[in-house]
C-alpha cells in the first residue's frame, strides 16, 4: 500500500491549520488517516510547526513519500536529515555517536537561527508601534495648538518693516498738515483816535475904557 505524507486541512474559512498526517495515496486529502505526525499553522509569524520526529523518520524509512510541501516542512524540522543520517549508519559510513552529534550540531545552529527570526521580528513591531505611537503624538500636538488658537481672538499681524513705515508715514502726514494750515491773518492794528482838541478860549474884547486911554 503506498504510502503519502500530506498535509490534512482544518480550521475555519480564511485562517486554515493543517494536520501532518500519514495516509494511504487512494483516499482523499481529508478522509482517514494512518497517523497524526504533527500540525503546521501559518497563521502565525514565523508559523507555528509540531512534529513528531522519531515517527516521522520511521515512515521514511517504511518508504513514505511526502507531497511537496510536506517535504520542506519535514527539511526544516530535521526529518530528511536525520533520515540521511541513519542511512549512512546503515551502511555503516556513521556510528550513532556521530549522528548524533551531527544532528545535535544542526539542530542548534537551526534555534539560533529561529531565535534571530523572532528577534528581528519583535524588534521591527517594536520600532513600527514606537512609530505609531509619535506619529499620534505629532497630530495630537498640531489639534491642540490648532485649537488654543481658534479660541484666542484674532490680531492683526504687524510686521516690523511695517511698524516703521507705519510711524514715518504718520510723521510725514503731521508734517503736511502743519505747513498746509492757513496761517493766521493778523488783526489790523487799531488806530488811535487823535486827542480831542480843547478849545482855545477866546480873549476878552478890549474894553472901550482901555481904548479910550
Amino acid at each position: 500500500m503506498p504510502v503519502k505524507i500530506r498535509l490534512q486541512r482544518h480550521g475555519k474559512k480564511g485562517k486554515p491549520f493543517y494536520w501532518i498526517v500519514a495516509a494511504d495515496a487512494r483516499s482523499k486529502r481529508d478522509g482517514k488517516f494512518l497517523e497524526k505526525l504533527g500540525i503546521y499553522n501559518p497563521n502565525t509569524n514565523p508559523a507555528t510547526i509540531e512534529l513528531n520526529l522519531d515517527n516521522s523518520v520511521q515512515w521514511l524509512q517504511n518508504g513514505a513519500q511526502p507531497t511537496d510541501t510536506a517535504r520542506a516542512i519535514l527539511s526544516y524540522k530535521g526529518v530528511l536529515l536525520k533520515h540521511h543520517l541513519l542511512g549512512g549508519l546503515r551502511k555503516g559510513a556513521l556510528t550513532e555517536e556521530q549522528v548524533e552529534e551531527k544532528f545535535d550540531a544542526w539542530l542548534k545552529e537551526k534555534e539560533a537561527s529561529v531565535a534571530a527570526k523572532v528577534g528581528g521580528l519583535d524588534k521591527a513591531k517594536a520600532e513600527a508601534k514606537a512609530a505609531a505611537l509619535k506619529a499620534e503624538k505629532e497630530v495630537n500636538e498640531k489639534r491642540a495648538i490648532a485649537a488654543a488658537e481658534a479660541e484666542l481672538p484674532e490680531t492683526p499681524e504687524v510686521v516690523e518693516g511695517e511698524i516703521e513705515v507705519t510711524e514715518a508715514a504718520s510723521e510725514e502726514v503731521a508734517e503736511a498738515v502743519v505747513e498746509e494750515a492757513p496761517v493766521a491773518e493778523e488783526a489790523p492794528a487799531v488806530e488811535e483816535a487823535p486827542a480831542k482838541e480843547e478849545p482855545k478860549k477866546e480873549e476878552a474884547a478890549p474894553t472901550a475904557s482901555s481904548e479910550e486911554e
